[in-house]
């Protein structure tokens, strides 16, 4: 049947495919990352993105198109979560941009939107990258103002988009040598096409849609350290949300903090958030209907997986210094993750922690209300992780506060930045001072391979032990201690005397002291230090100044 018009409702129910599709397929986007690592998460950053604009246009009724595209824009930019979710914001704010003004729209108009969608994803990039989503969406772009011009049927047009899509999606490995070695396509060209392909079975009725999606968004918290399962205290993982008027969440904390650990109760409008480890899960959940209906009841069973969740950090924040104090001068937000290596920004007197990292990249929205909280004439934001940067540059956009963004892309790198920092000089001044002493300092990373691959014609085995440094992997083996010696061999050179040990959650404090005995005899004429990190996923980290 022949559609030559497309209105609000219809819009809605595409975003609503969009986020649906690619909810379901974020892991087979996330296996496209080109390294191993277990924190590549383009596909659950996406995901969480597309979640963040459809909660937003949940509650539209009869909207126009320009209504919907606005909503889906103003939802993605809050939400949005790593380079690639941020990438996708910029897609949609282009996309209502051309779109605000329209009640309905016809090809030539949706044509018109896409291709403000990647002008707008580009600016927005300081130096866009070929061969990656960016190539995608003006591949889609350019071709449907062509096609526009022929063809007034929306359906037929957008098939024909996203098949031209896909031809520039299997072009990115010829555009980028990184993907063709590791035999894929860039991950975050194909999280387009799975939300565009989404958008269309649901506007076709080839899936059927329910307008409203659940707009629970959640952090990408889990993280599956490898562990013997008798160190599992509460073997259920339990996880659900609760539909409730009931508001005394203290109470409701303290209550079902009986029935195990890592607990989480958060909530807001009408829904509480509960996060449980327990051997009763059938009790939690028997309290909770006492309360309300339950819905998004998800009960892993641990000891049978061999994994430990991290307890989620939906909206709590850690705060470090008194946020009713006095105005400073300058004022820091950094992210970071582990125990070990907070309390080193605490030390050097960072004034907000957002929780994130690695596979916990946070949102727009997160950031922004950290600024918000601070007290500072001058906000300095260290992201210390490369998928973090753009986020924070567009909360630093969206602020009204004097905010800077240094953008650390390792724990490292905003560790040094602290140490530079001199409140007695002015800001231009210390930023500079700060970037000269990152460039002095290196960064090596230690964790596993999640998936076999090729990289630099080295063959790398699932569960792997791989050793990282400045996007490279220098170092694969099956011994923690073997690998983290070889990287260091190759990083260290006679511009650094001091390495500095972070050991994770995973590494014990005598296997700490033992192998840092042994960088001793291996660099006699290096100072050594070792700190607790906490860290989850990296046995070590290494910083070399």
């Amino acid at each position: 049947m022949k559609n030559e018009i497309m209105d609000g409702l219809m819009l809605k129910k595409a975003f609503v495919g969009g986020a649906r599709l690619l909810e379901s397929k974020k892991e087979e986007v996330n296996a496209l990352n080109v390294f191993p690592v277990p924190d590549g998460d383009t596909g659950t950053n996406m995901s969480l993105t597309m979640k963040s604009a459809v909660k937003q246009i949940s509650s539209l009724d009869a909207p126009t198109v320009g209504e919907v595209a606005v909503a889906a824009s103003n939802g993605s930019l809050m939400g949005a979560r790593g380079n690639s979710g941020v990438i996708l914001s910029q897609l949609f704010r282009g996309f209502a941009n051309s779109l605000k003004d329209k009640d309905k729209i016809n090809t030539i108009d949706l044509a018109k939107a896409f291709k403000s969608a990647s002008e707008t994803a580009y600016k927005a990039v300081m130096k866009p990258t070929e061969g990656t989503i960016l190539t995608v969406a003006k591949g889609c772009a350019d071709y449907a103002l062509e096609l526009a011009e022929v063809e007034n049927d929306i359906f037929v047009f957008l098939e024909k988009v996203i098949n031209k899509g896909k031809e520039v999606l299997n072009k990115t490995p010829d555009m980028l040598p990184v993907l063709k070695q590791a035999g894929v396509v860039d991950a975050g060209g194909k999280g387009l096409i799975v939300v565009l392909t989404g958008a269309l079975n649901a506007i076709t009725g080839k899936e059927d849609i329910i307008l409203d999606f659940p707009a629970k968004v959640d952090k990408p918290v889990e993280i599956f350290p490898r562990i013997d399962d008798e160190n599992i205290k509460f073997g259920y993982c339990t996880e659900f949300m609760i539909n409730t008027d009931f508001d005394d969440y203290e109470a409701l904390r303290s209550e079902l903090n009986s029935f195990g650990d890592s607990l989480l109760v958060v909530g807001g409008d009408g829904l509480i958030k509960v996060h449980v480890h327990t051997n009763n899960p059938g009790l939690v959940l028997e309290r909770a209907l006492e309360i309300g209906e339950l819905n998004d009841i998800k009960i892993d069973n641990m000891r049978y997986q061999h994994r430990h969740i991290i307890e989620e950090e939906v909206s709590e924040k850690i705060e470090i210094n008194n946020r009713n104090r006095e105005m400073k001068k300058y004022a820091f937000i950094t992210v970071s993750i582990g125990e070990g290596l907070n309390k080193v920004f605490k030390e050097l007197n960072v004034d907000y922690i957002i929780p994130g990292g690695q596979t916990m990249n946070p949102s727009t929205e997160d950031i922004l209300k950290a600024i918000d909280e601070v007290n500072g004439e001058n906000i300095i934001i260290l992201p210390n992780n490369s998928n973090i940067v753009l986020a924070a540059d567009q909360a630093k956009e969206l602020s009204d506060k004097k905010v800077y963004v240094f953008p650390t892309k390792t724990i490292p790198e905003g560790i040094t930045a602290l140490i530079t920092f001199d409140p007695e000089l002015d800001i231009e001044e210390n930023l500079t001072n700060m970037e000269e002493a990152v460039t002095h300092v290196k960064t090596g990373m230690v964790t596993y391979a999640v998936r076999n691959t090729e990289i630099d014609n080295t063959k790398i085995n699932k569960d792997d032990i791989i050793g990282l440094s400045n996007g490279e992997i220098l170092a694969v083996g099956n011994s923690i201690d073997e690998v983290s010696l070889v990287l260091l061999q190759k990083v260290i050179n006679d511009e650094y005397s001091l390495i500095t040990v972070f050991y994770g959650n995973e590494i014990d404090d005598e296997s700490a002291k033992k192998f840092a005995k042994r960088l001793e005899e291996e660099f006699e004429n290096f100072d050594i230090e070792v700190v607790y990190g906490g860290q989850p996923l990296y046995y070590y980290i290494f910083s070399l100044e």
